[in-house]
C-alpha cells in the first residue's frame, strides 16, 4: 500500500473515531444532565419539608389533631387538668422522665419541663406520632385504667408490641421502645394558631 493511500485510511480512521467520540460525549452528557437533575430536591420534596401551620382555635380539653410535617404525623394534644396533674406524679416508672437522650430530633430547650411543652401553652402537647421501637403508630390519648398496659396512668399505648407512652410522650421503663417520642421545633403565632418546624431560631 503507498504512502499516499496509507495517510488516507489513516485519515479516515481518525475521523471515525473523532465522530464516535463526539458522539459518545453528546450521549454521555444527555443521560448525565437527567441523573444530576433526579439528584436534586424536587419542588414537592421541598414543600414536603416547610413548616406546616395549624389551626388549635377548636382542640378542646383531652382532643388531638395530627399534621402532617416531612411526611411525618405530628400530635397536637390538649390535655385535660387530670391529664396535666399525671405529669407530676410518680415518675419512677418512666425511661427517661427528663428526655436526656432524645430519638431522632433534639430536645427545644423550651420544652425542657415535665410538661415537654412551652410554658405558655404547657396543657398542649407536640410530639411525632411514630412509636421509637419500630415505626408503628401509637394509638390514644386513653385516660387512666382504660388499658392494662399503661395501668392507672393516661397516656398513649403501641399496639404492636406494647409500648406504653405517659401524657407528655415520655415511654415507661421494661418496654420495647427505647426512646421518648421526638418533640418537633414549633412555636405559637397566635393563641390559636402555631406553626410545626419552626421556632425563634429557624426551621427544625
Amino acid at each position: 500500500m503507498g504512502d499516499n493511500q496509507q495517510k488516507k485510511v489513516d485519515n479516515s480512521r481518525r475521523t471515525w473515531l473523532i465522530a464516535t467520540s463526539v458522539v459518545g460525549g453528546v450521549g454521555g452528557v444527555a443521560t448525565l444532565v437527567p441523573f444530576v437533575s433526579s439528584m436534586e430536591p424536587s419542588e414537592r420534596a421541598k414543600a414536603g419539608g416547610a413548616p406546616v401551620e395549624a389551626d388549635i382555635s377548636g382542640l378542646k380539653p383531652g382532643d388531638k389533631m395530627t399534621v402532617s410535617w416531612r411526611g411525618l404525623p405530628v400530635w397536637i394534644v390538649r390535655r385535660t387538668p387530670d391529664e396535666m396533674a399525671s405529669l407530676s406524679a410518680d415518675t419512677s416508672q418512666l425511661a427517661d422522665p427528663d428526655s436526656k437522650s432524645p430519638f431522632n430530633y433534639p430536645m427545644p430547650s423550651y420544652c425542657e419541663n415535665p410538661y415537654r411543652a412551652r410554658v405558655e401553652h404547657k396543657d398542649i402537647l407536640v410530639v411525632i406520632g411514630i412509636c421509637t421501637h419500630l415505626g408503628c403508630i401509637p394509638s390514644g390519648p386513653f385516660e387512666a385504667d382504660i388499658v392494662p398496659a399503661l395501668g392507672n396512668y393516661p397516656g398513649f399505648f403501641c399496639p404492636c408490641h406494647g409500648s406504653t407512652y405517659d401524657m407528655s410522650g415520655r415511654v415507661f421503663k421494661n418496654k420495647p421502645a427505647p426512646k421518648n417520642l421526638d418533640v418537633p421545633r414549633y412555636m405559637y403565632l397566635s393563641d390559636t394558631h402555631m406553626v410545626i418546624g419552626k421556632d425563634e431560631k429557624g426551621e427544625a
